[in-house]
């Protein structure tokens, strides 16, 4: 439990150091996000061996990333729509995480996104967070609470619509995993193609 503590407590730090607004300018976003990531996805190994027994990579574990992707992109479309109708700082607020790419290769975001920060991502909230909190509590529990956490982690941004959209796609992620542990890669995979998705190939 020490050990899980303390890898939430140092994703907290690097989280808002990467978002917030006092912190941000000072690193190169992209590169730290990824190193970051890496660095989890590293722990995790290191704290929870194992995890990479819950990876398959079947037809059917294709189809299912490919399509809880595309749904988790159409439900991120409707959110969009109805949270600009609802609040007049909606807009502005995805307007601004829309921001953090400017200047960068499309290409080399598609590829940080598709083969690293979104796997590793995946391997650290529910191969080994999700994973863990299971062991100790029950599986609704482990769900809500890395949901929230995941959530927690990007309210450092002081932006409510990037706080919202972490608590959404952990919810949707941390179901799956929930009800299907051993279609982890079939998560990992829709993780990665809908970063790759939202923010670049069919940006909302």
């Amino acid at each position: 439990m020490k050990k899980l503590l303390a890898s939430l407590c140092l994703a907290l730090l690097l989280w808002s150091l990467m978002f917030s607004p006092w912190t941000a300018p000072l690193f190169p976003f992209w590169w730290m996000m990824t190193g970051s990531a890496l660095l989890l996805c590293i722990l995790s190994s290191c704290f929870s061996p194992g995890w990479w027994k819950e990876v398959r990579l079947h037809g059917s574990d294709v189809v299912l990333g490919v399509g809880i992707a595309v749904a988790l992109w159409g439900i991120f479309w409707l959110g969009d729509k109805m949270a600009a109708w609802l609040f007049h700082f909606a807009r502005p607020q995805v307007d601004a995480i829309y921001g953090m790419k400017e200047g960068e290769s499309p290409w080399l975001l598609s590829g940080l996104m598709l083969f690293l920060i979104g796997p590793a991502e995946e391997i650290f909230w529910r191969g080994y967070v999700q994973r863990t909190f299971t062991r100790l509590w029950s599986p609704n529990a482990a769900w809500l609470v890395t949901a929230l956490v995941y959530a927690l982690v990007h309210a450092g941004s002081c932006n409510f619509m990037l706080t919202m959209a972490a608590l959404v796609a952990g919810a949707v992620w941390g179901t799956l995993y929930r009800f299907y542990p051993s279609r982890l890669g079939a998560i990992i995979l829709s993780h990665a193609l809908w970063d790759v998705a939202v923010f670049v190939l069919f940006p909302i």
